[in-house]
């Protein structure tokens, strides 16, 4: 056996890889319709300052971005993103990091910085002015950032750069991206904190821009890095570390508290669903009805709150619903519950309402539905009434000319009810009185000639 047939599985197995890996780099290479370096850059620095058009439109999408914001329409602050220039200077800031240009860095910086300011300082006098003062939905959603926002603007900047470099735009990418890492609602969030002086507001909804902002730039970055721009050279050594050090520390400010919340709002969302369930499951007790519950998530000591009407639950049923919480995950949470004294309890209004509501409907379905069957019966007895409506005087004349000795006479549809049944019956009850006593042929002779006559199986005959 030679060396070279030794080595021939070895090889096969070398040339699949080649094979792989080129199919691979063919399919997810940035190189193909690669614009040329020097146009990107210019075109990027021309979206850095804010100056006429730029600086006006800022404004505008400020104004329109506040009202959306102020009036909870979401339709409204997406346009206000599609409008805005300020992903500009925050990829410039990526740019000039990537291809160690110092001055444009500075420029970049110092535009964001304007763009900042005039964005809060109208973003708040909209806010003063403005006669609705009521943190919506669409506000309140943009003063909680977590690491769930620091991905979207992540890879939101990586699509951004990477449309950027195409020579052929893709003109889908870049209002996509403005969408996705929501520019403008943190800033104009920021704004209402201010005018309204709830810092809480403010901090939350500037934090989430920072988040933003340094991801984009940082994912503009590494684009820069691995399509392999030009770099300048830092004037000194020390400017180069000075850099690369303020790159981390943004880094770690935006990764590690928001890192921490978005771990909180998980441990909070499972702690809610956990709390559903357990109620969904658990809570099957007769004669009390559940009006309410509130599951409050703490990483010390997490509680959800029951308030009920009805029969108030004895000590050792709420001992027992305790007892079936740790399977939930449930096992460090404190159950409360509220029942009988509803005076110091938070009780949902809206979801009383509506037990209350639905008890009254199923009562209402449920007597409906009896009295339908009533009606039912009862109208069927009076289609039967009137389809053998009777001409008493007729009947009469006709059995006295077979029987001569009637005296008196009458016939009528009579409703008869069974006691096992809901069901009405109806019978032909007749009743006659004769001069003389009749034989046991001649009363089967008047029943079968009634029942000929008026077209009824069931006769009821009753003679004296």
């Amino acid at each position: 056996m030679t060396l070279n047939d030794q080595n021939t599985p070895q090889t096969k197995k070398s040339d699949t890889l080649s094979r792989i890996g080129g199919f691979l780099r063919e399919r997810f290479s940035l190189d193909e319709d690669k614009q040329d370096e020097a146009d990107v850059i210019e075109s990027l620095r021309r979206g850095i300052d804010f100056r006429g058009i730029n600086l006006w439109t800022l404004i505008f999408a400020i104004f329109i971005a506040s009202i959306g914001l102020n009036v909870n329409s979401t339709a409204v602050i997406i346009g206000a993103m599609l409008i805005s220039p300020l992903m500009g200077p925050i990829m410039g800031v990526g740019l000039g990091i990537g291809i160690n240009d110092l001055t444009m860095i500075q420029q970049a910086l110092k535009n964001l910085s304007i763009a900042v300011f005039i964005s809060l300082l109208t973003s708040t006098i909209y806010f003063l002015i403005s006669p609705l003062h009521i943190a919506q939905s669409e506000l309140l959603a943009r003063t909680s950032p977590t690491v769930w926002d620091a991905f979207i603007a992540f890879f939101g900047g990586l699509a951004g750069i990477v449309a950027g470099s195409r020579r052929d735009k893709i003109t889908n990418v870049v209002p996509g991206v403005a969408i996705a890492t929501a520019l403008m609602p943190p800033i104009c969030t920021a704004g209402y904190g201010l005018a309204s002086g709830n810092l809480y507001y403010f901090a939350g909804a500037f934090y989430l821009f920072l988040i933003n902002s340094v991801c984009i730039s940082l994912a503009t970055f590494l684009i820069v890095r691995f399509l392999g721009y030009h770099q300048k050279q830092y004037p000194t050594p020390e400017v180069e570390r000075r850099v690369r050090n303020t790159i981390w520390v943004a880094v770690l400010i935006v990764v590690v508290p928001s890192s921490y919340l978005g771990y909180q709002i998980v441990r909070k969302t499972i702690f809610e669903q956990n709390a559903k369930r357990f109620i969904t499951n658990e809570f099957k007790f007769d004669n009390r009805q559940l009006v309410s519950y509130t599951a409050r998530y703490n990483r010390h000591q997490s509680t959800l709150e029951l308030s009920l009407v009805g029969e108030p639950l004895v000590k050792d049923s709420i001992n027992l619903l305790r007892a079936k919480m740790p399977p939930y995950g449930m096992d460090d949470a404190q159950l409360i519950v509220k029942q009988g004294n509803f005076k110091d309890a938070e009780i949902d209004v809206d979801a009383l309402k509506n037990t209350v509501t639905d008890q009254v409907i199923k009562y209402s379905q449920s007597s409906i539905a009896r009295k339908d069957h009533i009606i039912d019966s009862l109208r069927r007895y009076i289609d039967l009434t009137q389809s053998t409506h009777l001409s008493v005087a007729d009947l009469r004349n006709e059995l006295k000319t077979l029987m001569p000795d009637v005296q008196t006479f009458t016939a009528a549809q009579s409703l008869v009810m069974n006691r096992n049944s809901t069901r009405p019956d109806t019978v032909m009850l007749v009743y006659a009185r004769f001069s003389r006593k009749h034989t046991k042929a001649e009363r089967q002779r008047i029943e079968k000639w009634l029942q000929s006559r008026t077209k009824s199986k069931r006769i009821k005959l009753l003679v004296e």
